[in-house]
């Protein structure tokens, strides 16, 4: 049996439709190849040979729904490192998080797609550093359910170490059998949740946060997609609150009622205040 099943552009459409309306994961044509590999390995295990009826039994059957999180699952993209981008993290504890708790309030911060769980225990390095862990409630999520169980165990791997600046290894983490662990008063000082960036609801219910990140996500989703992903997150924000994205990314071209701002050479999003 072939390792990969043939998909056809009708039922590419169908099928990547799905999956964006699922995940927002965006699928263009000339992607069509690299998405027949990756769902065929899902679909013959499931015992289809035919990707058609693959759509049908995740469209229909009452255990497709399941089976769509574990084929959105294995498409997602986890891609991260401890202090990845870490100048706008420093400059967010120094400049926000910190004044914040200073002045005797305890700031939210979230860090939305978080994959296997490297951003927000950066940041609970940072704050730890400075005696405000525990002053600072942290939320932590992602859409796979496989790198939420990673996160939460605290073990990843050595790539993950290839930012990493001197005196965190044996502070903060060590290695241990070749597998890098977190210290475990980091990991449970996060609220690791299973979100869907694209269900507006689902976000609405986290309530509202000083501070979110969603850095290196929008760029997987087309602009409408990444638009109401934006305007979701814009709402969970306080007046004032401040939305961090990827350096490589830009808000500007949504009409994001946010105001952009630059500080040490990071960007932050803020909302209007009261």
């Amino acid at each position: 049996m072939s390792s990969s099943l043939t998909m056809s552009p009708q039922v590419f459409a169908i099928l990547s439709a799905l999956i964006e309306q699922r995940s927002g994961l965006h699928y263009g044509p000339e992607d069509r190849e690299l998405l027949a590999d990756k769902v065929s390995l899902r679909a013959l295990d499931a015992g289809f040979d035919s990707l058609l009826d693959y759509y049908y039994f995740l469209r229909y059957d009452p255990a497709g729904s399941e089976a769509l999180d574990g084929l959105v699952d294995s498409l997602l993209v986890h891609e991260t490192y401890f202090f990845r981008e870490a100048q706008s993290l420093t400059v967010l504890v120094d400049e926000f998080i910190e004044p914040e708790v200073r002045a005797g309030r305890r700031p939210r911060v979230w860090c939305a797609a978080c994959s296997t769980g490297e951003e927000p225990l950066t940041l609970a390095m940072m704050l730890a550093d400075r005696g405000l862990l525990t002053n600072v409630e942290l939320v932590a999520s992602d859409l796979s359910t496989r790198a939420l169980e990673r996160a939460r165990e605290g073990e990843h791997n050595l790539r993950a170490l290839r930012a990493l600046p001197p005196g965190v290894e044996g502070r903060w983490l060590e290695v241990r059998d070749g597998r890098p662990r977190v210290r475990p008063e980091l990991v449970a000082a996060v609220d690791w949740r299973r979100i869907n960036l694209v269900d507006a609801a689902a976000v609405m219910g986290l309530g509202t946060f000083d501070a979110i990140l969603c850095r290196n996500v929008l760029i997987y989703f087309q602009d409408d997609t990444a638009r109401r992903v934006v305007e979701a997150l814009t709402r969970a924000l306080v007046p004032g609150g401040h939305l961090l994205v990827g350096t490589s990314e830009s808000l500007l071209r949504f009409g994001t009622a946010l105001t952009c701002e630059e500080r040490r050479g990071a960007f932050f999003y803020t909302k209007a205040g009261p």
